[in-house]
This record gives structure tokens, sequence and C-alpha cells, in this order.
């Protein structure tokens, strides 16, 4: 490439861009003798590209992720399935490797990966010894910046995803689960889709629809790149950016991608799904509109969700199956998006008892809607979001999707100081607003069963 008159070499141009990347300390954690057990680091390179790191005291392995803004929802019906499929074929082979030598790579290090696809972003992770962090890398480089893409890698992997998507057909929660999306916010829209795709759009997928897929949205600006464990932040740094200046991915000047934007609201709308299955057992799911990813009333959401069906001790287990012995099992979920969110129950009951299952869970988040919940309730609540969130930061994999997924979404990697006092200022008025905020709303079901349930 030529700048002001003489020749540069792409390496050369690539050093230059990297000597102005910003580097700051985002979080440092210290024990009781004030020595630091964690640091999170960020830099943003100018091309966009960001790299927020985790180092932790004592750690012996390392895990990496390299996440991408976008998922299921970016996809028109032309490319709807394509996100999902991208991740799969990024596995089968690069200029440099062939899809066994990345198998053996990790292999032979007794290390692991994998990759999976949201609806609103894909992550590519692994988790290997501190001293093969540098192969992780390498490899994750080379497949995200010269993946093949081979029309016969195409095929090949076109059927193995028809397979998946039969395989979850076959799984009756997650066909309530799709149903219910559909039900929430319409077949064919961007959440309501499947995140696989579809039979149709699968077998419809052309390679040259995936690659301008790839070429569309693999860059840099719209990826985050995350580490923790054994780690340094600076050779972190140094790693990533000789391994993705393949096919001069690094060079360019550009903001990151800023997160998705929460408005206009996408809006849940009332509906009921049923779809008839000659099953033993009925897989009901029962959703509100709930809270975007951004709203402040998350925190108070958390604890409701966590109290109402978070464990055998939650409302909703004590009352449906250890009181009325209605179901074996029972349990709340949220989802929260850029634009919208669900909060729901699930529970699977034999099918002469769905009607008074949903009866009863009806009453109990009515009662929760005007009530609220007791103070034990409240208590015993946020310790629980708490140690959860704080036992599952045991692992270095957890940890980096946590950073991974902040930064990606928020842009900004919240303290766990800070998510405890925001978990912990929650009161009780705070999570019965929130209750009847969601509860008293649109309401969607899907249900799963044989005839009649």
């Amino acid at each position: 490439m030529t700048r002001g008159g003489r020749t540069t070499s792409p390496d050369a141009e690539v050093a230059r861009s990297v000597d102005r990347a910003t580097t700051r300390t985002l979080e440092d954690v210290r024990d009781a003798d004030g020595l630091t057990t964690s640091r999170v680091q960020h830099t943003q390179l100018p091309c966009g590209l960001r790299i927020v790191t985790e180092e932790m005291a004592g750690a012996r392995s390392a895990a990496l992720g390299v996440l991408v803004d976008v998922g299921s929802r970016d996809e028109s019906d032309e490319t709807h399935g394509a996100s999902h499929f991208l991740e799969h074929l990024l596995f089968k082979g690069t200029g440099r490797r062939t899809a066994l030598d990345i198998s053996i790579a990790f292999d032979a290090v007794g290390g692991e990966f994998n990759a999976f696809t949201a609806k609103e972003y894909t992550c590519f992770h692994a988790i290997v010894l501190a001293d093969d962090l540098p192969m992780a890398i390498d490899a994750f480089g080379d497949m995200v910046t010269d993946p093949l893409l081979t029309s016969e890698d195409v095929d090949a992997e076109r059927e193995v995803i028809l397979d998946e998507i039969a395989m979850h057909a076959d799984d009756p929660e997650d066909v309530a689960h799709n149903l219910m999306a559909e039900a929430a916010w319409g077949a064919g829209t961007s959440l309501g889709r499947p995140i696989a795709g579809t039979v149709g759009s699968i077998r419809a997928m052309e390679p040259d629809t995936i690659r301008r897929f790839h070429r569309d949205h693999y860059r840099p600006e719209s990826m985050v790149i995350a580490a923790a464990g054994a780690v340094d932040h600076a050779s972190v740094v140094a790693q990533v950016e000789a391994a993705f200046a393949g096919n001069d991915f690094l060079l360019g000047t550009r903001p990151p991608r800023a997160p998705r934007p929460s408005r206009p609201a996408l809006p849940v709308t009332p509906g009921e799904r049923r779809v008839s299955r000659p099953l033993e057992q009925v897989s009901v799911v029962l959703a509100h509109e709930g809270l975007d990813r951004y709203d402040e009333r998350r925190f108070a959401l958390g604890v409701l969700g966590t109290a109402l069906g978070g464990g055998t001790s939650s409302r909703l287990f004590q009352e449906v199956r250890e009181r009325r012995g209605l179901a074996y099992g029972v349990y709340s979920f949220l989802g929260h998006y850029a634009d919208s969110g669900l909060a729901g129950v699930a529970v699977g009951c034999l099918p002469e008892r769905v009607e008074e299952t949903l009866v009863t869970v009806r009453e109990e988040l009515g009662k929760v809607a005007s009530e609220g919940i007791t103070g034990a309730e409240l208590a015993r609540g946020k310790s629980q979001l708490i140690g959860g969130l704080v036992l599952g930061l045991e692992d270095p994999g957890s940890r980096m999707m946590r950073i991974g997924r902040a930064e990606l979404n928020h842009g900004e990697v919240l303290g766990i100081d800070e998510i405890t006092e925001r978990v912990n200022a929650v009161s009780g008025e705070d999570v019965r607003r929130v209750a009847a905020h969601v509860f008293e709303g649109p309401e969607v079901l899907a249900v799963v069963g044989p005839d009649g349930a």
C-alpha cells in the first residue's frame, strides 16, 4: 500500500495503528491484605476492535472469547440462519489450517473450544492452560479473518444444521420456547424467529450469501476479544494484534459499534400457541413483557425472578410442586434484549393438570403484582442472586463471558461490587412496582403436548 509517495507493508501499517491504541484499567479487586486478586483492563485499537481482559491471581488456565455483534435478529428472510451457519463454518478450515488442524491444536493441549449463536451476538470460546493461550488466540484470529467458506463445506455443514434443527424439534421444551417467542413478537420478526433458521431457509442458503454475511458483519468494530484467568493484558493485546492482522483486518480508523439502541421499543403482543405432540408430559411456557437490558429496574426484576422461581425454596416451586403436587419441575426465566424483554415461567406437568397449573401460576403472579414479596423472600432473593453471581465467577470461563458480554452489549463493564450494591439497594416496594408493571402486562402462552392439553 502507498502512503505519502512511498510504499509501506501492511504489517508496518498495523504496527503504526496499534501504537495509537488506548488502554485503561476498569476494575481492581483487592483482598483484605490489599493484594490485587483480579484486574480488568480494556484496550481499544484504532480500527474499533476492543480487547478486555481479567487477570485472576492464582489461576493456571485462561479462557478466551471472540464475541461478534451479530445474531439471528440481524438476518433477513434470505439470510435467516446465516449467523448460526457461519458459526459452524468458521471451524471448517482457513488458508493456513484445515478443520482437523484446528481440532488437533486444542486436543493436543487438553483444551476445549466451541461456539454458540444468540439472537443478538455470536461467540467463539475456548479454555486452555495459560501457556497455550497464544495458540488459541492465533487459531481464532485465523478462523475469523481467513475462513475458507467453500461450497463443499457449506453443503456438508448444511446437513449437520438440518440434523440440529430436527434435534431441537424433538425437544418439547425447546419447541415451547420457540413458540413463545413467535407468539410474543410474531413469526418472521427479528426476535420471533428461531436462531438456527428453518429447514426451508437453510436448504435455500447459498455459499455466496454466507460469504457476504461474513464480510458485512465480521468487522473489527463489531467485535470484542475477551480473556480471563492467567492472562497478562499487554501480552494478550500483542497476540491479538498479530493473530488478527490477516487480510488487512486491523487497518483503518473506526469507532467501535455502539450498543444496540433501546428505542424504538419492540413490544410484546399477547398471544397463544399450542402444538400437538404424542407426549406423556406437557411443556408449558407462560411469559409477560419484561425489561430491556438497559432498564435500571432489571436489578429489581432479577431479585423478583429469583424469589419467584429461582430454586427449591422459591414461591412457585413451593406452591406448584411441594404443596399441590401439580408438576415435577417449575422455574422462572428472564430474557433481556436491546429493545425488549420477557419474564416468564416454564413448567412440565401431566396433560390433565395443565389448566390447574396455569391457574395456580397466574394466581401467584397476581399476588406478587398486587402485594409484592415478603421480607424473607426479598432477603433470600438478593442473597441467592449475589451468591450465584459470585460463585459463577470462580472459573475463568464465566469471568470471560461476563466482561465480554458487558463490553459488547453495554460498552462498559460493571464491577462486581457495583452490581452487588445495586442488588442490595433493591427494596420491597421496587419489587412490587416492577412485578405490577410486568405481570399486569401482555401475556404469552405456549403449550406443547398431546391433543386436548
